[in-house]
């Protein structure tokens, strides 16, 4: 696998901020695009699923079967890429050993890079027997997957329904919803807790996630962060039970706000898919070894302060302040 280097032409934040750019402009929404038929991003060879980031970035290429390969792996198992087709980026952290300066002890930093896949359809003579199946029509009942994922997520806050508004309040550790038979249908009902319930993985007992702990008003980065968190993960969790992602009615308004933070922040569009990622892995109860976009902010902090070189490390987004009952929103 051929990674490409950081360096001052090659800004990795830039070029997945722009990637999502380009689909807001055409009035798309990647984490609003379910990746139900396509199958979760994933790689043909290992098997493993993309994660963050990628999970958006590969599931809006529109591919028939959401399986890619790297270009040796295309050469490994005898087939070759179609003339005339372009490679899609997959984004990952590298760990890289450095003496420090002052200690001369070796610590590790982070480093964000890149490497190329092609999807299946993008290749010819693979063999057959390596092609992945046909996606076919799962037979679960979405409603029951949804109950199961609420139920079954580990430390779950409680849940209660006193009054006719949905949020997450994080000091008290509860999420509200309104009673569902006041939603259009109950996957709206599953979509709306989706939601909260990502947000009460910030918690300081579960992820202790400072976007959401040292979050005290929803005009802070802070709050945006978290707030797209909650949207992707909702997203992912949905996609995952199968219920259909709702198209949002003031759309332009809703695409005009995104485009603003992306344009104004590079890394913000990164962090946010990291969080939602281990937002959604916590709730599913799901152990990853991938290591693509989870990383932790103190050692990117760490890393920015070891040289300027690496500068695309994730810029300071917390506020100060004193925590209280901010209650999280949808």
């Amino acid at each position: 696998m051929k990674t490409q280097n950081f360096n001052k032409t090659t800004d990795v934040y830039s070029i997945v901020t722009n990637r999502i750019i380009e689909h807001l402009e055409k009035g798309v929404v990647p984490w609003q695009k379910p990746w139900t038929d396509a199958g979760l991003p994933q790689n043909l060879v290992t098997g493993k699923h993309y994660r963050g980031i990628n999970v958006w970035l590969l599931n809006t290429l529109n591919y028939s079967q959401n399986s890619f390969l790297t270009f040796k792996q295309v050469n490994d198992l005898g087939g070759s890429v179609k003339k005339g087709e372009k490679s899609h980026e997959v984004i990952f952290w590298k760990w890289l050993e450095k003496e420090n300066k002052e200690t001369k002890e070796k610590e590790k930093v982070p480093i964000l890079r890149y490497y190329k896949v092609f999807n299946i359809d993008q290749c010819t003579d693979i063999p057959k027997e390596k092609l992945p199946p046909p996606v076919v029509e799962r037979k679960n009942n979405p409603l029951e997957t949804c109950e199961k994922i609420i139920t079954e997520m580990p430390k779950r806050p409680d849940i209660r329904h006193n009054e006719q508004r949905a949020y997450y309040h994080k000091l008290e550790d509860y999420v509200n919803m309104p009673k569902m038979e006041t939603f259009k249908s109950s996957e709206d009902y599953y979509g709306v807790l989706f939601h909260e319930t990502v947000h009460s993985t910030g918690n300081s007992e579960r992820l202790n996630r400072k976007e959401l702990v040292n979050s005290n008003s929803n005009r802070t980065d802070n709050y945006a962060i978290e707030e797209l968190t909650a949207e992707m993960g909702a997203s992912y969790l949905k996609s995952f039970a199968g219920i259909p992602i709702e198209k949002l009615e003031n759309n332009a308004a809703y695409i005009q706000g995104w485009l603003e933070r992306l344009k104004n922040d590079k890394r913000f569009i990164v962090h946010a898919s990291a969080q939602a990622q281990k937002a959604t892995a916590y709730i599913l109860n799901i152990k990853n070894e991938e290591k693509e976009l989870d990383i932790t902010e103190t050692n990117i902090e760490k890393a920015d302060n070891k040289s300027s070189d690496r500068a695309m490390e994730l810029k300071d987004i917390r506020s100060s302040g004193k925590e209280n009952s901010i209650l999280m929103e949808r």
